[in-house]
């Protein structure tokens, strides 16, 4: 074991005691701050195992464009144990209701083995259908519906979602057409699962949020978009649009996988590439800080550890273990 205050390997100590009342650490923050590093140091200290809440992630062939960096799971001569990643081809779809399922299967296993489940990640909608208990209508694709709005633009969608539920509009993610769709299918229907949900027991759960001053998450963005646009994140698309991947299926993937189709088919130049992929992971991870703001008026905890320090983490982490103590 790497060198720790006292105070931090007692801790340790508590954490290994299998009656100890923590159910569930959680591990978020926006983009390029290092959360997947802090959830596997605290997994191999807590005897946890990672349960990834990226809607991208899931998805093989697709690791430098979602951030996978399955190296980050080694850890002192061991990998962790990681679920829901590399699950699906890109060809499949995910959502929402799905990955609360498939979160519940998983958190089940690790506590039937005696681990401990640490929920990591920054999709906000599916932390949220965790930690805020979403109940989903089961609402099925309305096929006709969808061809009608599909030759609407993004804002004709969104316009018209938002005169459907208001609520719905301004808590929905509304990244690309297909999400907006959904939302109106759901609106439609009165299937909005904020609206449907009771708020969950999160007093056996640790909210951690990773965090930096802005101005440093912005250059580690950059930092990041260089080295990746430099290691192999162009050839990544291009081997999936050989494999037959459509390249409008590819714009259903997010920034990174939307901005290189168009840069390979000649619509952006290398320059172009990295200054409009760059500014708009910017706003995106503002588009997270906001979401994490939102959880929290909605009461949810969450923790602030500056720079997602481990000790600061732990000692967050402490209460909880030292709840079995006094009861």
């Amino acid at each position: 074991m790497e060198r720790y205050e006292p105070h931090i390997l007692q801790i340790i100590a508590m954490a290994s005691n299998k009656k100890q009342p923590l159910e569930l650490i959680t591990v978020l923050g926006p983009t390029a701050t290092g959360k997947t590093a802090l959830a596997v140091q605290l997994a191999n200290l807590l005897d946890g195992e990672i349960i990834s809440a990226d809607s991208r992630q899931i998805y093989r062939g697709m690791n430098i464009g979602t951030g996978k960096d399955l190296e980050d799971y080694k850890i002192g001569g061991k990998t962790i144990p990681y679920h829901l990643i590399d699950i699906l081809d890109p060809s499949e779809n995910f959502n929402v209701c799905r990955f609360q399922n498939e979160f519940e299967l998983a958190s089940t296993d690790i506590h039937a083995r005696h681990k401990l489940p640490i929920l990591c990640g920054g999709t906000g909608l599916y932390l949220d259908s965790v930690l805020l208990n979403y109940k989903f209508e089961p609402i099925e694709a309305n096929a006709e519906l969808r061809d009608k709005l599909e030759s609407k633009s993004k804002d004709e969608l969104a316009s018209e979602l938002q005169a459907l539920d208001s609520k719905l509009y301004e808590n929905w993610n509304k990244d690309t057409k297909r999400r907006i769709i959904r939302g109106i299918e759901l609106a439609m229907k009165n299937g909005n699962p904020e609206t449907n949900s009771t708020p969950k027991d999160l007093s056996k759960t640790c909210i951690l949020g990773v965090q930096y001053p802005r101005e440093i998450i912005r250059e580690r963005i950059t930092t990041r978009l260089k080295f990746r646009l430099e290691n192999g994140m162009i050839e990544e698309v291009e081997g999936l649009i050989k494999n037959g991947l459509p390249k409008d299926r590819l714009n259903y993937f997010g920034l990174e996988y939307k901005f290189i189709s168009q840069f390979l088919d000649d619509e952006l130049t290398k320059d172009e590439l990295f200054e409009l992929l760059n500014i708009a992971i910017h706003q995106f991870a503002k588009r997270q800080s906001s979401w994490f703001r939102r959880m929290e008026k909605r009461g949810v905890n969450i923790n602030w550890v500056e720079e997602g320090k481990l000790e600061s983490a732990l000692q967050i982490v402490e209460p909880y273990l030292i709840l079995k103590e006094n009861q």
